[in-house]
C-alpha cells in the first residue's frame, strides 16, 4: 500500500487537467447531426440538398404589427431594416434570403400586351400613399398571400435559409450563437408596444434548447444537493458522504474532459448524459462506503478495510460497469449521429467509473476512515433486528414467491398489451422539446394560425432526365401525383412547378378558368414554365420538388403521408420519371422515425445481449442470469406500455432512455445477488442468506433507487418538455428496477431453485 499517495497525486494531477480540458468545452449542435444520414430518404436529400435551398435547414421570422396592417410606411421602413439586419446576420444563406424587400418575390400579371411582372416593392417605392397602394397591388398579384404575408395583412414572413458550414471559416454553424443573434439583432432591437417578433425553425429550437440546457446545471445542483442530504442520512458520516461525492464528480470532470479530448461537445440531447455518469457513481459508490463501514466496524483497520472492500466489490463492480457502459455503446446500432455521439459520451463516462469509483474511493477512504458518529450508528444499526428485512426475506417462501411472480406476470401482460400502442415520433404539434407554452411554440401556433402554409413541410422530389421536365409525360406525372397527395389525410395542400405551369397557360388565355390545366403541347409548356423561380426546379432541369404542406408532424400523419408516397412511386415510377423521398423538415423527421423504429428492437437486443453474456461470463449460470435479466425486461415492457399511456412517442429524444434504464438497473441485481451467492456458500438457508445479502447490500440498493429516483424526479420541472420527459421515464425505472431487485429477484430464485432448496430440507 506504498502506492497509495503517489496514486492519489497521480489522479489528483489528471483530474486538474481534465478540468481544465472541461472549463474549455462548448454546447455542440448541428442539424446534420439530426439526420440519419444512411437512410435513403436523407441520401436523396443530401444528394440534392444545394437545389433544394430553402427547404432544408431554414428559420421564419415573423414581423407581427398590432397597429393597422402592413402597408404604411412605418411598418416596410421597418421590415427593410429587419431584412437588412437579417442579411448580415452569421449563417444566413444571402443569396436564398427572402422578404417582401428581397428581388426573389416578385408578382405577375397578364394583361393586354402579354405578361408584365417585377419586384414586389415598386421600383419607385417612397412610401407615399400611392407607392404603398402600389404595394398593396403587387403583393395580391404575387401569390404570396399565406406564404409570406399573412392572410390578414398584419404580419408577413422573412424566411432565412442557412448554411451549415461557413463558406469562410469552414467551421460549424454554432447554433447558440446564432440564436442569440437573432435575439441581439432582431427581437431585442425591434421588438415594441406596436411590433411582435416571432421566430421558428430548427436552428432556433436548437438554440433554445441550448439555453434551456444551461438550467440543466440548475438540477444538477439540486439531485446533488438531495443526494449529498440522503447520504448522510444514510451513514451518518461526513468522511463517507464527501468521498463517494468526490469521486462521482470526478468522474462526471473526467469524462468532460475526455470529451473535449476527443474533439466532441455537448448538444442539447447528451447534456443530461454527465448526470447519469454522477448517478451510476452514486450507485458503486453506496455499496463501496457501505462495505468500508461495515469492515471498519469490525475492527479493521481503514487500510485494511479499503483492500478488502476493493477484493470484494471490484468484480461485482467491474461486471456492473462494463455492462452499463457497452449497453449504452449499443446505441451506436442507431445511424443517427446525434444518437451514436450520446452513445459515446455515455460509454466514456461509465470507463471513467472504472477508475474513479473502484480504485480512487477505496483510495481515498483509506486515508479518511470513518467518523465516530458512524461507527455508533452502525452499531445500534448492528442490535436492531431488521424486521423490515426480516419480512422482505420470506419472498424467498413459497406463497410469497408465487405470489410475486403472478402479480409480475399479470404486469408483464398489462405492459405487453398497452405497450403496443406506444408510436414512434412526435405525438404532439409544434416542438415537442419544449413545452407547449414556451414561447418558440407560441411563435409555431401563430405561423399556424395565420398563414395557409404549414410549417411542417415534406418534399417529394420528382426527377427525369436532363432538360426534361418540362416534357408533358413528365409534367403530366406530377400533377397526378399532386392531386393523390391532395387527397391524403394529413397533407394540407401540394405545390410544384405545375401551378406555375397551370396559371401562365390560364394567363395566356386571357385568364379563362378552363385553360387552368397542363398543355400537351411541348413549346407552350416550355413558354408556361419560363417564368418558374429556381426554387421549383433544379438548373439542368431534371428535377422538381412537390411541396406538400401538412397539418403536423404527427407520427401518424407521417407514417400516412410516407405510405402514399411509397404507393404510388411503386405504381408509377419508371424509367423516364421517379418519386424519391425525401426533404423539408417533416420529410426528415419521417426517416428519422422509420431508422427509430428500425433500430428500436435492435438496440435492445444488443442491450440485452452484451449484458446477458457478461452475466453468464461472471456467474456462468443460466439461472443466476434469467435472475438478474427477467426483472429488467420487466422494467422495459412497463416502460414502454408508460410512455404509450403517457403520450411519450419514442424519438431522438425518449430513445436513449430505454437503454439507460437497462445499464443501470443490472448494477442493483448483480450487487444483490453477489452478496446472496456469498452466503448461500456458506450454507446459509436461502431465507437466511437473503437476509444478510440484504443487510449488506439490500440497504444500499434500496437507498440508491430511492435517491437517484428522487433526484432525477426534479426533472420533470424543468421548462424542456424531453428533459421532463426523460426525468420521469427515469424515475419510474431507477424506483422499479429497485423493486425488482429486491422482490422479483428473490422470487425468480426461489422458482428455479425450489426443488434443490426442498431437497436439501429433507435431507436435513
Amino acid at each position: 500500500m506504498r502506492v497509495r499517495l503517489p496514486l492519489i497525486i497521480l489522479l489528483a494531477v489528471v483530474t486538474a487537467f481534465f478540468a481544465w480540458q472541461a472549463s474549455q468545452l462548448k454546447p455542440d449542435a448541428s442539424f446534420e447531426k439530426m439526420l440519419p444520414v444512411l437512410h435513403p430518404y436523407i441520401q436523396n436529400f443530401l444528394k440534392r440538398q444545394d437545389e433544394l435551398k430553402g427547404l432544408g435547414n431554414s428559420v421564419r421570422i415573423i414581423v407581427q404589427t398590432t397597429e393597422d396592417d402592413i402597408f404604411t410606411a412605418e411598418y416596410q421602413d421597418l421590415l427593410k431594416r429587419i431584412t437588412d439586419e437579417v442579411f448580415y446576420v452569421k449563417g444566413v444563406d444571402r443569396s436564398a434570403l427572402q422578404s417582401l424587400w428581397t428581388p426573389n418575390t416578385r408578382w405577375m400579371e397578364v394583361t393586354e400586351e402579354g405578361f408584365v411582372g417585377g419586384s414586389v416593392i415598386p421600383d419607385d417605392y417612397d412610401g407615399t400613399e400611392r407607392t404603398l397602394e402600389k404595394l398593396r397591388q403587387n403583393v395580391l398579384k404575387s401569390g404570396q398571400i399565406g406564404r409570406l404575408v399573412a392572410n390578414d395583412f398584419k404580419s408577413t414572413i422573412i424566411v432565412a435559409p442557412l448554411l451549415e458550414i461557413d463558406p469562410e471559416t469552414g467551421e460549424r454553424l454554432d447554433y447558440r450563437r446564432f440564436s442569440q443573434d437573432l435575439e441581439k439583432m432582431v427581437r431585442d432591437k425591434y421588438q415594441s408596444d406596436t411590433i411582435t417578433i416571432r421566430i421558428t425553425g430548427f436552428a432556433k429550437l436548437i438554440g433554445d434548447l441550448i439555453e434551456g440546457a444551461t438550467l440543466v446545471g440548475l438540477f444538477f445542483l439540486v439531485a446533488f444537493a438531495i443526494t449529498a442530504i440522503m447520504l448522510f442520512i444514510y451513514s451518518r458520516c461526513g468522511w463517507l458522504t464527501s468521498a463517494a461525492l468526490l469521486c462521482s464528480t470526478v468522474a462526471v470532470v473526467w469524462q468532460m474532459g475526455l470529451l473535449k479530448v476527443m474533439g466532441m461537445g455537448l448538444d442539447p440531447y447528451s447534456m443530461l448524459v454527465p448526470f447519469l455518469v454522477f448517478a451510476v457513481g452514486v450507485s458503486h459508490s453506496v455499496q463501496i462506503i457501505n462495505r468500508f463501514g461495515h469492515f471498519i466496524y469490525h475492527k479493521v483497520s481503514r487500510v485494511e478495510a479499503a483492500r478488502l472492500t476493493f477484493i470484494r466489490l471490484s468484480k461485482p463492480g467491474f461486471i456492473a460497469l462494463v455492462s452499463d457502459g457497452v449497453g449504452f455503446y449499443t446505441l451506436r446500432v442507431i445511424e443517427i449521429p446525434v444518437i451514436q455521439e450520446l452513445a459515446v459520451v455515455a460509454a466514456t463516462g461509465i470507463a471513467v467509473l472504472v477508475l474513479t469509483n473502484l480504485i480512487l474511493l477505496p483510495l481515498v477512504l483509506s486515508f479518511t476512515g470513518v467518523s465516530d458518529r458512524c461507527i455508533s450508528y452502525r452499531s445500534t444499526k448492528a442490535h436492531t433486528r431488521f424486521r423490515h428485512w426480516e419480512l422482505l426475506a420470506r419472498t424467498t417462501r413459497r406463497g410469497p414467491a408465487l405470489t410475486i411472480i403472478g402479480v409480475c406476470a399479470v404486469l408483464f401482460a398489462g405492459g405487453l398489451y398497452y405497450g403496443q400502442f406506444q408510436k414512434i415520433g412526435d405525438l404532439d404539434p409544434g416542438a415537442p422539446e419544449l413545452r407547449p407554452d414556451s414561447r418558440y411554440n407560441r411563435d409555431n401556433a401563430f405561423l399556424t394560425e395565420n398563414y395557409s402554409t404549414s410549417t411542417d413541410v415534406f418534399v417529394v422530389m420528382a426527377s427525369t432526365g436532363v432538360q426534361q421536365c418540362s416534357s408533358y409525360e413528365f409534367i403530366s406525372a406530377v400533377n397526378y401525383f399532386q392531386g393523390v397527395m391532395n387527397t391524403v389525410p394529413g397533407v394540407q395542400s401540394a405545390m410544384s412547378v405545375v401551378d406555375v405551369s397551370k396559371l401562365s397557360i390560364q394567363g395566356m388565355n386571357e385568364g379563362s378558368p378552363k385553360w387552368h390545366e397542363i398543355s400537351r403541347n411541348r413549346f407552350i409548356l416550355n413558354n408556361s414554365l419560363s417564368n418558374a423561380p429556381n426554387s421549383l426546379r433544379n438548373t439542368d432541369c431534371s428535377m422538381v420538388p412537390v411541396i406538400l404542406f401538412l397539418d403536423d408532424h404527427k407520427a401518424d400523419t407521417l407514417s400516412g403521408v410516407v405510405a402514399a408516397v411509397e404507393d404510388f412511386a411503386e405504381q408509377y415510377n419508371t424509367d423516364a420519371h421517379r418519386f424519391e423521398m425525401a426533404a423539408g423538415n417533416a420529410g426528415v423527421e419521417a426517416a428519422t422515425n422509420i431508422v427509430i423504429r428500425d433500430a428500436q428492437t435492435k438496440m435492445l437486443l444488443w442491450v440485452y445481449g452484451v449484458v446477458i453474456a457478461l452475466c453468464l461470463l461472471n456467474f456462468r449460470s443460466l439461472k443466476i442470469t434469467a435472475c438478474i435479466i427477467v426483472p429488467l425486461v420487466l422494467t422495459s415492457v412497463l416502460g414502454q406500455a408508460l410512455m404509450a399511456a403517457l403520450g411519450i412517442g419514442v424519438k431522438v429524444a425518449t430513445l436513449p432512455v430505454i437503454a439507460l434504464g437497462v445499464g443501470i438497473g443490472v448494477d442493483y441485481g448483480i450487487y444483490i445477488y453477489s452478496a446472496l451467492l456469498t452466503q448461500m456458500r456458506n450454507e446459509n438457508s436461502l431465507e437466511k442468506a437473503y437476509f444478510y445479502a440484504l443487510k449488506y447490500s439490500g440497504t444500499a440498493v434500496a437507498f440508491t433507487g430511492l435517491t437517484l429516483a428522487v433526484g432525477v424526479g426534479t426533472w420533470m420541472f424543468s421548462p424542456i418538455k424531453f428533459q421532463a420527459d426523460m426525468g420521469l421515464m427515469l424515475t419510474f425505472m431507477f424506483f422499479w428496477n429497485m423493486l425488482g431487485a429486491l422482490l422479483f429477484l428473490p422470487a425468480l430464485v426461489w422458482l428455479f431453485n425450489h426443488r434443490q432448496l426442498e431437497a436439501q430440507s429433507t435431507t436435513r
